[in-house]
């Protein structure tokens, strides 16, 4: 309940603040399309569809990092250790340097996280069964070409290339409008109610194997389906704002501390913190004189936590 709670003010607070305030009774009566047409326009065309979009990809990155974490049985696991947002990334700056950036972009950048996810399976596969070890350590060899890769285009790029390549790589979510949302938005629903249902293969794979196996589980296709999932997620993600880290990797583990361990809830509330924390990164990110990527407002909020979070658990270990 107090996510849901978070989730309306940070909502209400975000469409209410950033260059130009509106009051309460401003913002209302735009949203009714009455009043200020200077208001309606604030509203309707700049502010309410990035809010939507901090809240899409926000949902999508926290379900993501829930749904492989919980595959992998590993609580660093994310988009980024499995060289999925790296295949967005590539994808994205091969774009750019073609100079085809309005309509190609989410596409180029949701066929390039599908293609590396497919990659990392195909080298995790072995004796028809896909190996936890092998899956991750193909997702940070696979992540670490992607990135070369990256590094070396962005080199042989134009300027104005580059700075725009950069802008995108580094996560943003201005200037995102209804196109982005129209074309993305549905896919990243559907993937979302897909990650729900699958909450009792992920809840069998949590507890081993052996155990899974013995439940009546099929490995392949069970790590199959849910890397699937979280690809499409995290592929929808990326394509409308860019590379934004840490929170498919905090979102979960926050939530396990609030919900537990049943991915039951788990998934669910992962989407709905990963939308709350993107909201209120997104309102910071532009709250100041300078607007900043939302991807470098997430690194800093979230990487404080997270050694935190290590911390702690580091702390309880020793005591244990």
């Amino acid at each position: 309940m107090a996510l849901f709670l978070g989730l309306f003010i940070a909502i209400a607070i975000s469409l209410s603040f950033g260059s130009v305030s509106l009051s309460r009774s401003e913002l209302w009566a735009a949203l009714l399309k009455e009043g200020s047409r200077i208001n309606q326009t604030i509203v309707w065309d700049l502010r309410l569809p990035r809010v939507i979009s901090a809240i899409v990809v926000g949902a999508a990155l926290g379900m993501s990092g829930s749904l492989l974490q919980g595959m992998l049985r590993n609580g660093l696991a994310s988009p980024f250790l499995l060289g999925i947002s790296s295949g967005a990334g590539l994808a994205a700056v091969l774009i750019i340097g073609l100079k085809v950036w309005d309509i190609w972009l989410p596409l180029g950048a949701w066929l390039g996280a599908v293609i590396a996810m497919a990659i990392v399976f195909a080298l995790a596969k072995t004796k028809g069964e896909i190996s936890v070890e092998r899956l991750i350590l193909g997702g940070v060899a696979t992540s670490a070409l992607f990135a070369a890769l990256q590094t070396m285009l962005l080199l042989m790029s134009r300027d104005g290339q580059v700075q725009a390549a950069l802008t995108w790589l580094m996560g943003s979510l201005n200037g995102r409008g209804w196109e982005e949302l129209t074309i993305v938005g549905p896919s990243v629903v559907i993937a979302l109610v897909l990650g729900c249902l699958l909450a009792r293969q992920v809840n069998l794979l949590n507890l081993g194997d052996d155990l899974a196996v013995g439940l009546g589980s099929s490995l392949v296709r069970s790590r199959l389906l849910i890397g699937a999932v979280a690809t499409l997620l995290t592929a929808g993600a990326v394509s409308i704002a860019g590379l934004v880290g840490f929170i498919g990797l905090l979102v979960p583990h926050g939530v396990r501390l609030l919900v537990g361990n049943d991915y039951r809830l788990v998934l669910p509330f992962s989407a709905i913190g990963g939308a709350l924390v993107l909201c209120i990164a997104d309102l910071f990110a532009r709250l100041g004189p300078i607007e900043l990527p939302v991807g470098i407002v997430t690194s800093i909020m979230g990487a404080p936590v997270f050694m935190w979070l290590l911390y702690r658990r580091s702390g309880s270990t020793t005591r244990g």
